[in-house]
């Protein structure tokens, strides 16, 4: 692998009922663009008792991305949001100075039957100064997402701008998020399709960069933004995402983002002190976690 590229593999999380495979971020890189949190959740078969059941939990300065392949997500809010997230739609929860929310598997799914559940939360840190704008959601059907085809792949854009296309969700500083799948082996070129830093997450199948092999459940990353061509072997899926980085560093202090360190400690003190809004009707709450 050349020194100009980082290879991450998922580190794999217990959430429950199925495994969470962090990407972002890692020691090395710790944003991706304005790109700050990746767990891939799944593939995993769910039913039978067994079912996501994401407690009320809160959010400041970022906003999250629920992006699936498989299966259906819940997401409701503290602003009053209730939307079922399925294959192919974008989910894009702005928390700004801050909000709570629970993602579950719908009510109509647990009958008994098996399933899978397979997707990808995103976190993308908010600009200094947009860090403390009220919380909202938008929604986008998998029919809103901009889609195109070439002799050997389906391109999806499902956030911002890249191949002189643009999404509905922009987002709130220059980005890009593209879901990507090769019919058959082909090469994959970037040079001027897209700007700022470049990342991207193999889904399924395997791609080839510099004779170094890059399969299912990695995640490569260009330290240079000069990643100019990428070789995909047939029925490789990917995620190709990045954009250009926020002008100041970004911290996490659990579900925080924000560019102080005082604010994510005032974020942490009033989750603890119950003092975020909360989710009409949902009286779960997920403690503060021993970090």
């Amino acid at each position: 692998m050349a020194n100009n590229k980082l290879l991450v593999d998922e580190r794999q999380t217990d959430l429950g009922n199925f495994m969470v495979g962090r990407l972002l971020p890692f020691r090395k890189k710790r944003q991706v663009g304005p790109f700050t949190f990746i767990d891939h959740m799944g593939p995993a078969k769910l039913g039978n008792g067994k079912y996501i059941d994401v407690d009320q939990h809160p959010h400041i300065g970022l906003s999250t991305l629920t992006y699936l392949y498989e299966g259906e997500i819940e997401h409701r809010d503290s602003i009053g949001s209730n939307q079922i997230i399925r294959p192919g739609d974008v989910g894009f929860m702005t928390s700004g100075k801050g909000v709570t929310h629970t993602e579950r598997t719908p009510q109509y799914r647990r009958n008994g039957e098996e399933f899978t559940a397979h997707g990808y939360q995103i976190w993308v840190a908010l600009p200094k100064n947009m860090e403390e704008i009220n919380p909202h959601f938008n929604y986008y059907p998998s029919t809103e997402i901009p889609t195109w085809q070439t002799d050997t792949l389906t391109f999806r854009l499902v956030a911002g701008n890249a191949f002189g296309k643009s999404a509905p969700l922009q987002g709130y500083s220059p980005l890009f998020m593209v879901d990507i799948f090769a019919k058959k082996a082909t090469t994959l070129k970037l040079k001027g399709q897209i700007k700022g830093d470049v990342a991207l997450v193999i889904v399924k199948g395997t791609i080839t960069n510099e004779e170094q092999k890059v399969t299912a459940g990695q995640m490569l990353i260009s330290k240079t933004n000069d990643e100019c061509e990428i070789c995909l072997d047939a029925n490789t899926q990917l995620l190709l995402f990045g954009g250009e980085p926020l002008p100041q560093e970004h911290f996490l202090l659990w579900n925080f983002v924000s560019h102080s360190k005082d604010r994510l400690k005032l974020a942490k003190e009033d989750w603890i002190n119950k003092k975020f809004p909360k989710v009409e009707g949902d009286k779960t709450y997920i403690p503060f976690p021993k970090l």
